[in-house]
């Protein structure tokens, strides 16, 4: 009827898919068409990166009584840890809020963080 293969095969994989691996496609996406760098492809320690994603989570950290915040950012592709050190609540930094954050990789506990980041708050797509 005109349509194209790859249209099928796209419905069909929408229709069989489960809803959070079509989300990390869509944010996978997102993340390339805006120059960002994907996480997966972040390892080296001390690289300056820049990430997008959406946050996952955040939760305040007493350390050493030294508070922190720290957000987990979610591309599509692997996780960021986002700390800042000194801040209980910093406004827009929720759950589910897109987020544009750059620095300097650093890995603890084998998982990838950034130490007080340069972050810009998104609009959702």
């Amino acid at each position: 009827m005109g349509k194209s293969p790859g249209f099928m095969s796209r419905m069909v994989k929408k229709l069989t898919s489960d809803v959070s691996e079509l989300d990390a496609e869509d944010l996978s996406a997102e993340v390339e068409r805006s120059g960002c760098q994907k996480a997966s492809e972040c390892a080296g320690t001390g690289e300056a990166i820049t990430v997008k994603g959406r946050l996952r989570s955040v939760e305040i950290c007493p350390r050493d009584s030294v508070a922190t915040l720290e957000a987990e950012l979610f591309d599509g592709t692997d996780g960021v840890t986002l700390v800042w050190m000194g801040r209980r609540r910093i406004p827009g930094i929720e759950p589910g809020r897109t987020v544009r954050a750059s620095g300097r990789v650093a890995v603890r506990d084998g998982r990838k963080v950034i130490y007080n980041p340069y972050y810009e708050l998104q609009r959702a797509p």
